[in-house]
């Protein structure tokens, strides 16, 4: 099932994900990570935060649930997990609603990371 997700998808290395953020004003970095694990790796500033258990309700476009910036088929959403296997999957189901440009990052918040893009502690307050 990975791989078939994967094979639907253009990953992004972390760098390339950064400068899509940089340069696209139709892109946005997501982290579906639960509130324990970014507070036990770290955050990362220029993500939006949206637990993987309400992903797909919150980025459908024709969901009454749905985010402010969830308007249609030209939003780049870039998934980031923690090492980059269950964004694979999420990104895959986004693409399933319409969301043709959605990707994630190879290797996840530890790939981010070690990049030596911004990342910042975790909290506990979200």
């Amino acid at each position: 099932m990975l791989a078939a997700a994967r094979a639907r998808l253009h990953r992004l290395e972390p760098e390339a994900a950064a400068e899509a953020l940089a340069t696209d004003d139709h892109s946005v970095l997501v982290d579906i990570r639960p509130a324990a694990q970014r507070a036990a790796e770290g955050e990362i500033p220029a993500a939006l935060v949206v637990e993987r258990n309400v992903l797909e309700w919150r980025f459908d476009p024709t969901s009454d649930a749905r985010l402010e910036i969830a308007t249609g088929d030209d939003l780049q959403v870039i998934v980031i997990c923690s090492e980059g296997y269950t964004s694979s999957l999420a990104a895959d189901a986004l693409r399933h609603l319409g969301l043709t440009r959605a990707t994630d990052v190879i290797g996840g918040f530890h790939a981010w990371a070690a990049a030596g893009l911004p990342v910042r502690p975790g909290t506990t307050a979200h």
